[in-house]
């Protein structure tokens, strides 16, 4: 997997302070998309194992209180990147369960194959659908377009609660 950006201190993507990654990678392709940059696979840096260890000790680090991480990109949940991005957040859940993990998609929830759902019980908020300029606004909270659904998932992440508006 590639990453465009990381930003260990980031307060737009997501409430609270937070760690933001960005992953390169999407096939949806969105017209308006503002972050076009990232949907080729191979655009930014590979993603390491020093990226991963950074990651995991900005969001230790008492210095700056950070409430999670943010995923987004390019797509987290494409299937060439859900392998790797499955396994910072399943450690991120083993070590510090009190951060929550918000992840971007352009899949709906309900499109997900099994490999996507793997990384359901380990996010907090998943905000699903591509993003349709025609449909663009700023009245919904950490959503670029109304098609656009904000889901908070519970421990198990089979009854999630919607929010569309």
């Amino acid at each position: 997997m590639h990453y465009s950006a990381y930003y260990p201190v980031d307060v737009v993507n997501g409430p609270g302070t937070r760690c933001t990654l960005f992953v390169s990678g999407c096939d949806h392709r969105c017209h308006g998309c503002h972050n076009a940059k990232t949907w080729a696979f191979n655009s930014g840096q590979e993603y390491t194992q020093e990226l991963e260890t950074k990651i995991l000790k900005d969001l230790a680090d008492t210095r700056i209180v950070r409430q999670g991480l943010s995923l987004s990109g390019g797509d987290p949940l494409h299937p060439a990147n859900a392998p790797t991005v499955l396994g910072l957040i399943k450690k991120i859940k083993n070590q510090m369960p009190e951060k929550d993990i918000w992840c971007w998609t352009g899949y709906k929830l309900e499109e997900l194959s099994y490999q996507q759902q793997q990384l359901l019980p380990y996010l907090d908020v998943l905000i699903d659908g591509r993003y349709e300029y025609k449909n663009a606004t700023l009245e919904m909270s950490w959503r670029g377009s109304s098609n656009q659904n904000l889901h908070r998932l519970n421990a198990t992440a089979l009854q999630p609660t919607v929010e569309t508006a």
